[in-house]
């Protein structure tokens, strides 16, 4: 079955034409043009994606995306012409997987909804369950448990962690990071978007800025996974 997309958007220009070219590539796309009509979908569980504008009519995308977070963690791409620093950190600290900025190629957004696609869908059945600190990571489920909680993680911030967690105690670069998280010809990711997914991932676990029981942060490099717990 093709993957069934939900596009959020009130340009109704832009939403045709990116509708169109996502479904040249096999997906089903869904549309909504304000906020209040796209939370509702989004809710659903239906769809395996959310594209997302910021500025909406009524909600608008960082409202919807906090919000749509409490129920799902279905991967969110940000589509829209905000493109500062800070409202990409937003946006991303508020749950949203990735953000691509007005203009943009359609080959570009295709290239960034293939990756989040493949993220959210990668299950290595040939893969244990690996156990590093108090953590249990079941690849074949994509989740994480803390004893009985299972931890709240986007598909994003899952990856970062199996990725530490596969190899203790090594240290991966962000632009090593970046590979796991897009695996694309295109130039998607950045060293932002690795380093907020990352901030985020130490939050969810408990690591405090002056206290990393799990990841580190190696200055000026990247970062790794404890080999012992503290």
């Amino acid at each position: 079955m093709p993957a069934f997309l939900l596009l959020v958007e009130d340009d109704l220009d832009l939403a045709a034409a990116v509708k169109m070219a996502l479904e040249d590539e096999g997906w089903q796309v869904e549309h909504a043009a304000n906020g209040e009509t796209g939370l509702r979908r989004a809710e659903s569980g239906e769809h395996e994606l959310a594209i997302l504008d910021v500025r909406l009519p009524g909600i608008n995308g960082f409202d919807l995306c906090r919000q749509l977070r409490r129920s799902s963690n279905m991967p969110v791409l940000f589509l829209t012409a905000r493109a500062s620093e800070t409202d990409k950190v937003v946006g991303l600290e508020l749950g949203g997987d990735d953000y691509l900025a007005k203009p943009f190629g359609m080959r570009e957004l295709r290239a960034r909804v293939r990756a989040l696609l493949r993220r959210a869908s990668a299950q290595p059945a040939d893969e244990k369950r690996i156990r590093v600190h108090d953590l249990l990571i079941l690849p074949e489920r994509q989740s994480v448990y803390r004893g009985q909680e299972r931890l709240p993680l986007t598909a994003s911030e899952y990856q970062l962690l199996l990725t530490l967690a596969r190899r203790p105690g090594m240290i991966f670069t962000r632009e090593m990071l970046m590979d796991t998280l897009w695996e694309t010809d295109h130039n998607t990711g950045s060293p932002l978007t690795v380093n907020v997914h990352m901030r985020n991932l130490r939050a969810k676990l408990g690591d405090e800025p002056t206290v990393s029981r799990y990841i580190v942060s190696v200055r000026g490099i990247g970062y790794k996974l404890n080999e012992e717990p503290r």
